[in-house]
C-alpha cells in the first residue's frame, strides 16, 4: 500500500516514525525546501543548494538504523559555539558535503538513504530556488519563511504564494498520482504544509489523484498563521488551496501536558475549537494522539520551536486503522460522489 506524506519538520517526522514499523507500507515523503531561517540561510546563500533541514529530518525518521538514536543524535547535533559553526547542525554540514561529492541534492538524499537503510522515498517538492510570500489583512507583505514563521504581532494571511516561477519536482507529482493515501500535516499551516501545496503542479496532482487525503491539524494555534481559527475554518483554508475536499480529518482529543499548555496560553495561543461536523463528505476521527512529554529546547538552537508534539506511535496506530479499515474503499466511493 503506497502512502505519501506532504509537509516537513517535526510533525512529518512523527508521522514517518509512527508508520515505518508497518512494513507492508510503501512510504514516501514530499518535503518543502523554502526554509530560510537559522543555518538554512547560509546553506542557500553561501553554498547555492536547497535548504536541507526538513530533508535531513525525514532521513532520520525513516532510517531503519536509528533504534538507539545514534543517527538522530548525530544528525541533530547543533553546534553551540565556534565561529562559523554556531547554530549549524552536523547533519546539514554532512548533507552539504554529500551534495558536493554526489553532484546534487537528489543524489545526496539517495546516498544517505543507502547509508542509513532508509525504507521509502524522500522527495523535495521542487528543485527551484524560491521564497515564500505572505500578504496580510492590514495590507502589509512579508517575504521569507523565517519572517513569516515568527512575526512580532498577529496578523491574518490573505494571500500566500512564491516569489518566483517554479515547478514541482516530477518525482513528487508521480508519487502523488501513484498513492492510495496522502497525509497532509501536521505542521505549521502556511510555512510547512501550504508551502508545498502552492508549488505549481502539486495542487493539480492532489485534485487528479485517486488517493484519499488525510489531514492532521496542528495541536495548538500559532501567531501569524492560525490564531483565531477553528478546526473548520482551518480545514476550509486547506481545502481552498488544494481545490478539493479532504477525505479524512484526524483531530486530537487528548490532554496536552499541563506545563506546555499553560505556556501556550500565556503566549496567546489556544486549542482549536472543534466545530467539525460529520456528514459533509469527510470522515472525522477524534483520538488521543498527543505526546505526554514536553519537547525541550536544544542547545545552540536560536529558533522558536513547538513545545508539544503528536506522539508517533499513537499517530501511526490511528492512521493505520484508516488504511486497513474494511470500509476504506467503500467510503472512498461515497466521498468521490460528494466532491
Amino acid at each position: 500500500m503506497k502512502i505519501t506524506i506532504i509537509g516537513g519538520g517535526t510533525g512529518t517526522s512523527n508521522v514517518l516514525e509512527g508508520l515505518k514499523k508497518y512494513k507492508e507500507l510503501d512510504l514516501s515523503v514530499i518535503v518543502g525546501v523554502m526554509d530560510d531561517g537559522g543555518s538554512n540561510s547560509v546553506i542557500r546563500d553561501e553554498f547555492g543548494i536547497l535548504p536541507l533541514s526538513d530533508l535531513r529530518k525525514s532521513i532520520i525518521a525513516m532510517s531503519e538504523e536509528n533504534e538507539n538514536n545514534w543517527i538522530r543524535d548525530l544528525f541533530t547535533y547543533r553546534f553551540a559555539n565556534g565561529s562559523g559553526l554556531k547554530g549549524h547542525t552536523l547533519g546539514n554540514l554532512l548533507m552539504i558535503a554529500m551534495a558536493d561529492i554526489a553532484g546534487s541534492e537528489i543524489e545526496a538524499i539517495e546516498a544517505f538513504r543507502y547509508l542509513f537503510s532508509v525504507r521509502g522515498s524522500i522527495l523535495p517538492v521542487t528543485l527551484d530556488d524560491t521564497k515564500l510570500v505572505a500578504e496580510y489583512d492590514d495590507g502589509s507583505k512579508v517575504e521569507g519563511e523565517h519572517l513569516i514563521d515568527e512575526p512580532e504581532v498577529d496578523k491574518r494571511i490573505t494571500k500566500f504564494y512564491l516569489n518566483s516561477k517554479v515547478k514541482a519536482y516530477k518525482g513528487a507529482v508521480d508519487n502523488i498520482m501513484d498513492s492510495e493515501f496522502i497525509i497532509i500535516g501536521p505542521g505549521d499551516m502556511y510555512t510547512t504544509t501550504l508551502a508545498n501545496i502552492i508549488v505549481p503542479g502539486i495542487a493539480q496532482a492532489l485534485q487528479e489523484t485517486e488517493a484519499k487525503l488525510i489531514f492532521v491539524p496542528n495541536l495548538m494555534s500559532k501567531i501569524g498563521q492560525t490564531r483565531g481559527l477553528t478546526q473548520k475554518s482551518m480545514l476550509n483554508v486547506m481545502e481552498g488551496y488544494i481545490g478539493r475536499k479532504l477525505d479524512y480529518v484526524l483531530v486530537n482529543n487528548g490532554r496536552l501536558p499541563e506545563e506546555a499548555f499553560r505556556r501556550y496560553i500565556e503566549d496567546g495561543e489556544k486549542v482549536f475549537k472543534d466545530d467539525l461536523a460529520d456528514g459533509e463528505g469527510r470522515v472525522i476521527i477524534r483520538s488521543d494522539v498527543v505526546a505526554n512529554s514536553i519537547i525541550r529546547k536544544v542547545k545552540g538552537d536560536e529558533l522558536t520551536r513547538s513545545l508539544v508534539r503528536h506522539e508517533p506511535e499513537k499517530l501511526g496506530k490511528e492512521l493505520y486503522k484508516i488504511f486497513k479499515s474494511k470500509w476504506a474503499r467503500f467510503f472512498g466511493k461515497i466521498l468521490t460522489f460528494y466532491r
